[in-house]
């Protein structure tokens, strides 16, 4: 059987060691990466979506206050919206990684947090590509049946985070800070968005798990 062909979003700029990250995820498991980025054409069929982490969210699409000093990517924006937009309906798999995981609950008209260290006080500044955050895992969802742990430790590379879930969405982990690290939809077969980024994770077999689920997820007929 072919690889499924699964389109990961990225910015133009990214580094090629982060793309490498990515792209090893996927083949690993069994599946075909293809990089997407606003400068690169579509392809009219994927078989699973990766939206992946990166810059902040532009505050008008959440209704949002307007951050100073942080990085945006309208054009990026557009481009995963506009996939959001088109393959889920199609009921193509979804994960959405740390910006993904915001960016599809946007989609679904949620909301942000657009900035966990000042709306929370005293929040410890974690920023670490290991996993030193202790998650915590609703035991009925899709994400515990997928990963097989009720909490896992896993790396902080965030300052925005889930705040209202949107249009059918589920919270279904959280850090010991109380903030969403998971969601999954309730309407759709797989369409899952964590706040880490897995991908980093190598060698954690849960977090393994969950890329390899969604190439499986990919694999079958729809």
């Amino acid at each position: 059987m072919p690889r499924p062909l699964i389109g990961i979003t990225t910015s133009d700029y990214k580094s090629q060691l982060a793309w490498c990250f990515d792209w090893f995820a996927v083949w690993r498991h069994g599946g075909r990466p293809l990089r997407l980025s606003p400068s690169r054409p579509l392809p009219e069929h994927l078989d699973g979506l990766i939206i992946g982490g990166g810059d902040d969210i532009q505050a008008h699409l959440y209704g949002g206050e307007v951050q100073l000093d942080v990085r945006l990517d309208p054009a990026r924006d557009e481009l995963e919206l506009d996939l959001l937009k088109r393959f889920i309906p199609r009921h193509t798999p979804v994960l959405g990684i740390c910006r993904g995981a915001q960016l599809i609950n946007v989609h679904l008209g949620g909301s942000l947090d657009p900035d966990i260290y000042t709306t929370h006080e005293g929040l410890k500044r974690r920023r670490t590509v290991l996993p030193r955050k202790t998650v915590d895992i609703v035991g009925d969802s899709q994400l515990y049946r997928l990963l097989g742990v009720t909490w896992c430790r896993v790396n902080s590379l965030h300052h925005q985070a889930v705040n209202r879930a949107g249009k059918g969405i589920r919270i279904v982990a959280r850090d010991r800070d109380g903030l969403v690290q998971g969601i999954e939809s309730t309407e759709h077969a797989f369409l899952i968005g964590v706040q880490w980024h897995p991908e980093w994770l190598i060698f954690n077999r849960p977090q393994q798990r969950l890329i390899r689920a969604l190439v499986k997820a990919a694999k079958a007929p729809r």
